[in-house]
């Protein structure tokens, strides 16, 4: 449980419409024009004359994409303009007219491309309903929580309990405030769930005390039409991964770089997709990363002084909602022939219900866990902004972007830069990660299932019966307390964070993470038999639990104890029958 009682924070810019996001959307065709031409400007610049092959190709993609991954939020006429410009190229060829005429036309046709995708992807911000949805989001969860965890449906309007208890804000939380007046601030955080966007959306809003951010999501998600309909009005762009044309992708990271410059707070998952490994993200993806920095040049190129500050944010869930799916995509994509699927089921509104009604009823907490601040080129700042390297010496940020005295585009300088960025907030992440109870027993039993089939490969593994490994709370102790002695020594040197429950005796903690591992999976990923021993109905969410500790070689504080150790002999008949009958009852 949560020790201390932290209040909300107030919020810095309590005038909704001083916030960013709403004075960029007041102006919003203005906006759609300006990406309109720095998208124009960029593609004519890079693909020059290949102009014609570049907008053959998008519309190819886009008939192939339509014809086979069709969505009910495309519009009616999509078919009706991809075939319209295709026939309009197809009147262009090479020879037919003079270069000048046929560029002319190219440029014509790219205008219309460029405009259609800007409008689809640049939404907007509503007052009245963001207002709206800020007090039902808050209405609903806390009397959700509150009934959930009295048991009792008489306390459905009670205020016995705060949504702001279980959903925790910690680490660069102050700093982070501080530099909203600094400068403009992107939020980069890891992504587990689907559930993240909305899960930071209110931390930031109701307990961290920051106005909205301008957030990416899915055009999927405008596939049901509530859900349209807010998104549509609460700032979102919308985002098609679908799409993959050279065109939309520079439309995107135009929209990307001029909403940055602007000084509009930003959010987006560098990591571009859920971690369907349950792993820490160890690969981001360089495209919007690289806007943050090419805001930060155009900024200083045009003598403006704001910075643009990036704070890594690591979600820390003892389950994810979608942990089964996500874990069956992996080892899918990863084994391919030698992974054999298996079905899932539950309603999508179901499933969310159930999640939030478990979560909370099992004083399950979520941390968002700061990291500290950095600049654009990952070096840490102060409260008031200031940069300083990793020797601590304070650094001027135009001068990396000066060639012979004055501040240039340099595309490979900037592509450079962008890769120091990533690998820095990689770094963070790793350190700014909190340790759970529900992560470190994961792993530690995930280990010993390992140790105990080391002949066997991961797709082998977890293809064993469940009832064919079990392991006794004397050895699961002593393996934990191992972990418990390696992650101290990691918290000591700053290479990690842990939660109070990582400091309890091993006993102790290995039943909290039992408990908090159980809270939302049908099937248990670890429970204690009536013998008193470990074992596990889903060796994959197993699996999945346990990578969240993957990259951090914990495996080499283990060998001492696991080079010694032997698993429980199997289960004779009697004692198979009945663990199966009570898995059954169960």
């Amino acid at each position: 449980m949560r020790k201390e009682n932290t209040k909300p924070f107030p919020h810095v810019i309590p005038d909704i419409k001083e916030w960013p996001i709403f004075r960029l959307h007041q102006k919003r065709k203005q906006f759609v024009r300006e990406i309109d031409e720095m998208a124009f400007e960029r593609i004519t610049e890079k693909y020059g004359k290949q102009l014609g092959d570049t907008l053959a190709k998008a519309a190819y993609m886009e008939r192939i994409r339509i014809k086979e991954e069709p969505w009910k939020v495309d519009p009616q006429d999509e078919r009706l303009f991809w075939l319209k410009i295709q026939k309009r190229l197809s009147r262009l060829p090479a020879g037919s007219l003079p270069d000048e005429q046929i560029g002319a036309a190219n440029e014509i046709l790219l205008r219309k491309i460029i405009h259609r995708y800007s409008e689809e992807i640049v939404g907007t911000f509503r007052l009245s309903t963001f207002q709206f949805a800020r007090r039902f989001l808050t209405f609903f969860f806390n009397r959700l929580l509150n009934t959930a965890a009295s048991r009792n449906f008489r306390r459905l309007y009670g205020s016995r309990y705060q949504l702001y208890e279980r959903l925790i804000a910690k680490g660069e939380v102050e700093k982070t405030r501080s530099l909203l007046h600094k400068g403009t601030l992107v939020i980069v955080p890891t992504h587990f769930s689907n559930l993240d966007s909305i899960l930071i959306g209110y931390v930031m809003d109701a307990v961290v005390g920051l106005p909205s951010f301008h957030y990416g999501a899915g055009l999927n998600l405008y596939n049901y039409s509530t859900v349209a309909y807010f998104m549509n009005r609460l700032g979102a762009y919308r985002l098609d991964r679908r799409k993959k044309n050279a065109i939309y992708l520079e439309v995107l990271k135009a929209m990307s770089t001029l909403a940055i410059q602007k000084g509009t707070n930003t959010l987006f998952f560098p990591g571009g997709t859920r971690s369907r490994a349950g792993a820490m993200e160890s690969r981001l993806k360089m495209g919007l990363l690289g806007t943050v920095v090419e805001a930060q040049r155009l900024n200083l190129q045009e003598g403006k002084g704001d910075k643009i500050f990036v704070v890594p944010i690591v979600l820390c869930y003892h389950v994810v909602l979608e942990a089964r799916e996500l874990i069956e995509q992996y080892l899918r994509r990863t084994g391919k022939e030698r992974y054999i699927r298996t079905k899932e089921g539950l309603g999508a509104l179901f499933r969310v219900l159930s999640f939030a009604w478990k979560v909370f009823s099992q004083s399950s907490e979520i941390t968002v866990s700061f990291g500290k601040p950095m600049d654009v080129l990952g070096n840490f700042v102060d409260e008031e902004g200031k940069s300083y390297d990793r020797c601590g010496k304070e650094v001027e940020l135009r001068d990396y972007f000066l060639s012979n005295g004055k501040i240039t585009e340099d595309l490979q300088r900037e592509s450079q830069y962008t890769r120091i960025l990533a690998d820095r907030i990689i770094e963070r992440y790793l350190k700014e990660n909190i340790v759970l109870s529900s992560d470190l027993v994961a792993f530690a039993a995930f280990e010993l299932l390992k140790r105990a089939n080391h002949k066997l490969d991961l797709f082998a593994l977890l293809r064993l019966p469940n009832d064919d490994f079990r392991i006794s709370m004397e050895d699961m102790e002593s393996c934990v307390a191992h972990l418990q002695e390696a992650l101290f020594e990691m918290n000591e040197r700053g290479n990690i964070k842990l939660s109070d429950q990582i400091h309890l005796p091993p006993r102790e903690l290995i039943l909290d993470g039992i408990k908090n591992l159980g809270v939302y999976n049908p099937y248990k990923p670890l429970k204690i038999n009536k013998k008193g021993n470990l074992v596990s109905q889903d060796f994959k969410s197993l699996f999945y639990y346990h990578n969240r500790l993957e990259n951090y070689k914990l495996e080499e504080a283990l060998e001492p104890f696991l080079r010694n150790w032997k698993s429980i002999p199997d289960l004779d008949d009697e004692e198979r029958i009945e663990e199966i009958g009570e898995e059954q009852r169960t």
